[in-house]
């Protein structure tokens, strides 16, 4: 009886230190889902507009290269020959940027952007010019929108100071 009464108190011993030493361990707490989301979310935003942005680079590039393909006007020519070097360069650095933050970065000019272009590529040849200035100038003031947009509500420094910088180049 003595025995049994001894094994008892021995099994209850460990089983006391085990539940002790397992209270105790080392982990990482367990997140709040909430916080979790919101973490996501913020992320998820930044990457919608890390997006927006490089469709507005991919367009306006597009959109340039129609300018020297069909335009007539030398002067508008050069225009575009800087329009589309600023947004390449613009769109490299984008790049580098999604790269850092695992966004994924749209290759090919969306929806609203392939309709632009070809709307302006039906343009005939002595009005091509002038429609070009002007949906230049469109996309331009949008594009300023959207970087101010994107520098007062990203999230992540990085990609407000990308965007800040961008609304210097837009605006000089």
């Amino acid at each position: 009886m003595k025995n049994i009464f001894n094994l008892s108190k021995t099994i209850l011993g460990a089983g006391l230190l085990l539940l002790a030493m397992n209270s105790c361990k080392n982990e990482p707490k367990q997140e709040n889902s909430k916080e979790v989301a919101g973490n996501i979310n913020a992320k998820g935003s930044d990457a919608a507009f890390v997006d927006a942005a490089a469709s507005i680079h991919l367009s306006e590039m597009e959109i340039g290269k129609l300018e020297l393909m069909n335009g007539s006007s030398p002067d508008v020519k050069k225009l575009a020959e800087t329009i589309l070097a600023d947004h390449k360069k613009s769109l490299s650095d984008l790049k580098m940027l999604a790269n850092e933050k695992t966004i994924t970065l749209p290759t090919k000019v969306n929806e609203e952007g392939r309709k632009e272009y070809d709307s302006l590529n039906k343009v005939a040849s002595v009005d091509f010019d002038k429609k070009f200035i002007e949906v230049m100038t469109e996309g331009h003031d949008e594009a300023i929108e959207k970087m101010t947009e994107i520098s007062k509500n990203a999230t992540d420094d990085d990609i407000k100071e990308w965007a800040s910088d961008q609304i210097v180049t837009l605006t000089s």
